[in-house]
């Protein structure tokens, strides 16, 4: 099995990627990351599709951890032509695309973009378009990067990221968190500054997402006060036939909230989809 971890230099800017799994495989599956995320998000979702003879490509987008993060703010669009630009470089024709979040929207303009590409797309608490609270956090989140202290930074945007009962139960895990975004590089906290100005700017795409023609999963969490599930149903009423999952007594962060029923659910669609 082959782990290839590089950068790939695409309209100037270098974006950093993960191989994993069978570079022959005659299936791919691409997961987008949230904007707080980077690549090690997937790793409780990626190892099953490795099992199961998956090509798997994982990237930072442009200004996220290990990715140049140049002035911006950026596009979805550009997001999603990076990502166009990686496949291109890695001889990658056609691919599942799972994406949390931002990497949720920015799935869905690739889908948009490039529909000829995109073999599924699996989407979970994303939005196609925002509304003064969500907006109203994602301010207070460039409020917490001024600070210049990643553990702050942690703190301040973990309640609206969280379920309550995962905070209380998990308490040691989100102190390693935080600790760990306490000792990311200075430029870190710039680069999460500009993808939430994207967010803010650019996120809107509700009025072409009939375009989309892929299957598609919309998954959707309960306790989430980010992007509620009103945003989740948005987007599964203007896709075309897509399916619609809520994830009881789950936070935001359903990757870590919820992997295993997240497992069941994306990897179970996928496989429909392979057949």
């Amino acid at each position: 099995m082959v782990k290839i971890l590089a950068m790939f230099q695409t309209d100037g800017i270098n974006i950093f990627y993960k191989e994993l799994g069978d570079p022959n495989a005659p299936h791919c599956i691409a997961f987008f990351n949230g904007a707080l995320a980077t690549t090690n998000s997937w790793e409780f979702l990626h190892p099953v599709f490795e099992r199961q003879g998956f090509r798997v490509i994982l990237h930072d987008f442009r200004g996220q951890l290990k990715s140049d993060k140049p002035p911006g703010p950026y596009t979805f669009k550009q997001h999603a032509a990076d990502a166009r630009a990686l496949f291109n470089h890695l001889g990658v024709e056609r691919v599942h695309l799972v994406g949390a979040s931002y990497g949720g929207a920015v799935a869905m303009r690739f889908a948009v973009e490039y529909p000829d590409c995109v073999a599924s797309l699996s989407v979970m608490t994303s939005l196609s378009e925002t509304d003064p609270v969500t907006s109203g956090f994602i301010l207070g989140w460039k409020t917490f990067c001024d600070t210049g202290d990643g553990e702050a930074f942690f703190w301040g945007m973990a309640p609206s990221i969280y379920s309550p009962a995962f905070l209380t139960e998990n308490r040691a895990f989100c102190e390693q968190m935080a600790k760990a975004t306490k000792k990311a590089p200075p430029e870190y906290l710039a680069g999460q500054k500009t993808i939430y100005d994207t967010l803010t700017g650019d996120v809107y795409i509700t009025d072409r997402l009939s375009e989309i023609n892929c299957p598609t999963l919309v998954v959707s969490a309960e306790l989430d006060i980010l992007t509620p599930p009103k945003f989740s149903q948005i987007i599964a009423a203007e896709i075309p036939g897509a399916e619609y999952l809520s994830l009881p007594n789950c936070g935001h962060a359903c990757i870590l909230e919820k992997p295993d029923a997240l497992i069941s659910a994306v990897f179970g669609f996928v496989m429909k989809h392979c057949l």
